[in-house]
C-alpha cells in the first residue's frame, strides 16, 4: 500500500494540532527559553539585576563552598529517601486494603484524599498547630496526665526532619493510595481466581505477580514524588521557616533567599540549575525505562 503524502499527514487532526499549538509555544518560551536563560545567567556575575559578566564557575564554586547549601542538599536527600519510600509504601498499603470491596469505600477514599487537596501551606500551618508544645499533642498527652511527656519536634534541630516528614506524608500518602489503586484494579479478576485455585496467599501474589505487573505505575509514582521532593519549600517555609537555625533549610530556599532577598541572581540561579540538574536525573531514567526499554524489548 502507498504511503500517503505529506500534505495529508499534516493535515491529518488538524484541530487537535492548532488547538495544541498555544500550549507548545507557550511551553517553548516559557519553560525552555526560561530554562536555557537561568543556566547561561548561572555563569555571570549578576546581582539585582541580569547582567552578561562572564565569571565562569565561580557561581557554582561559591554555591558548593556555602555551608547553608550543604545542609540543604543534606536534608534534602535524608527527608527525600525517607519521604520516598514511605508515602509510597503506606499509599500502596492503603490501596491494597480499600481495593478488598470494603463498605463505605467511597468514604473512605474521600476521606484519605482530602489532605492532598488542601495547599502545603495549609499543611504547614495545621502541623505547626499540632506539633507546638503549647498547644498541640504535648500540650493534650501533658493535660491527661503524663507531664513528662515531650515532643516537639519542630524546635529540635535532631527531629526536625521527622516533623516536616509526618506532614508531607499526610498529605501526599492519600494522592499515591489512588494511583496505586487505579493500578490495582487495572489488574484481571482472573490472576486473583488462578492464585485463589493453587492456593497461593494473597500476600504472595502481590509480591509475586501483582506489584510486578504494576512496574509502570510504581515508575510514574516514583517520578512524580520525587519531583515534588526535590522542590519542597512551601511545607518548610510555613512549619519551620527553614530553623531552628539552618535545621531544616532545603535548596528552594536557598535559591528563592538569593533571587529576592540577598538580590544575588547568579547565584540563586546556579543554585535553580543544580536543582533543574537533581529533576533530570530523576527524569531521564524513567523516560529511559518508559520508552527505551520497550523499544529494546
Amino acid at each position: 500500500m502507498a504511503s500517503k503524502p505529506l500534505s495529508a499527514r499534516l493535515t491529518r487532526n488538524l484541530n487537535a494540532k492548532i488547538a495544541a499549538l498555544p500550549m507548545i509555544i507557550t511551553t517553548l518560551v516559557v519553560f525552555l527559553g526560561g530554562t536555557i536563560w537561568s543556566v547561561v545567567y548561572s555563569f555571570t556575575g549578576s546581582k539585582l539585576l541580569p547582567k552578561l559578566k562572564w565569571v565562569g564557575l565561580k557561581q557554582y564554586d561559591r554555591l558548593w563552598s556555602n555551608s547553608r547549601w550543604e545542609i540543604s542538599i543534606e536534608n534534602l536527600f535524608w527527608y527525600g529517601i525517607f519521604a520516598l519510600v514511605l508515602t509510597i509504601a503506606i499509599g500502596f498499603l492503603l490501596a491494597v486494603l480499600l481495593d478488598q470491596k470494603i463498605r463505605f469505600e467511597d468514604t473512605f477514599r474521600t476521606i484519605l484524599l482530602y489532605p492532598f487537596a488542601l495547599s502545603f501551606i495549609v499543611t504547614g500551618l495545621v502541623w505547626q498547630w499540632l506539633l507546638n508544645p503549647e498547644m498541640g499533642i504535648q500540650h493534650i498527652v501533658r493535660s491527661m496526665g503524663w507531664e513528662s511527656f515531650t515532643f516537639d519536634p519542630l524546635y529540635n534541630p535532631d527531629l526536625v526532619l521527622i516533623g516536616l516528614l509526618m506532614a508531607g506524608l499526610w498529605q501526599g500518602t492519600g494522592f499515591v493510595m489512588c494511583i496505586m489503586l487505579a493500578g490495582l484494579r487495572g489488574i484481571d479478576e482472573d490472576i486473583w481466581k488462578a492464585a485463589r485455585v493453587d492456593g497461593i496467599p494473597a500476600w504472595k501474589t502481590y509480591l509475586r505477580v501483582v506489584i510486578p505487573m504494576m512496574r509502570p505505575v510504581f515508575i510514574t509514582t516514583l517520578v512524580i514524588v520525587a519531583a515534588g521532593i526535590i522542590k519542597l519549600y512551601d511545607l518548610v517555609v510555613a512549619m519551620t521557616s527553614g530553623g531552628p537555625g539552618n535545621a531544616s533549610q532545603v535548596p528552594a530556599m536557598y535559591v528563592y533567599d538569593y533571587l529576592f532577598q540577598a538580590q544575588n541572581l547568579g547565584q540563586g540561579l546556579a543554585a535553580s540549575t543544580m536543582m533543574l540538574l537533581s529533576v533530570l536525573i530523576v527524569l531521564i531514567p524513567w523516560a529511559y525505562l518508559e520508552f527505551g526499554g520497550k523499544k529494546h524489548a
